[in-house]
């Protein structure tokens, strides 16, 4: 990408970000070109979706997930892996509303991945159910995000799931 295109993008990050911040993930995508001081056909050259950019804006808590994952791996057993990294993900969602109601794109595309290479290795150990599927897992915990009313309350949901799924 070129320099110029970089700057552009980086801008329209900044933007949404600070857009979404004032008036929510429903925002006039016109409110964040003309806040990055970029053209429409800019931002959708960028981000071809509302999902797209929200996924950018997100990118920094992304990336964290992966880590922990990684981290997860090398640390915990698969099972004890697998439902740490799922309730970090339940709690970035409880706190980023708007991306985990955009339950497509490249956010779920990469929490997919993720999370499949650990249920995986969470199987294998026969740790947990093997019908499990990672979109089950995923919609559980979207789901536990988007209704708990308190951090307690996410914990005990996500417990359940937890013994919903053990072996």
């Amino acid at each position: 990408m070129r320099a110029d295109g970089r700057r552009n993008r980086e801008a329209l990050v900044t933007a949404a970000a600070k857009v979404f911040a004032e008036a929510g993930a429903d925002a006039p995508l016109d409110d964040v070109a003309r806040r990055a001081g970029v053209g429409n056909a800019t931002l959708y050259r960028h981000f071809p979706t509302r999902v797209a950019l929200l996924a950018a804006v997100f990118a920094d808590e992304l990336a964290a997930l992966r880590d922990y994952a990684e981290l997860l791996r090398e640390q915990e057993a698969p099972a004890d892996a697998l439902h740490a990294w799922l309730r970090a993900v339940a709690t970035q969602l409880a706190h980023t509303r708007d991306l985990a109601l955009a339950a497509d794109g490249d956010w779920y595309v990469s929490v997919r991945a993720t999370v499949s290479g650990l249920l995986t290795a969470a199987q294998r150990a026969r740790a947990v159910r093997p019908d499990l599927t990672a979109d089950d897992l995923l919609a559980l915990v979207r789901g536990v995000a988007l209704t708990s009313e308190s951090p307690d309350q996410q914990g005990r949901l996500l417990d359940l799931v937890r013994h919903a799924a053990a072996r």
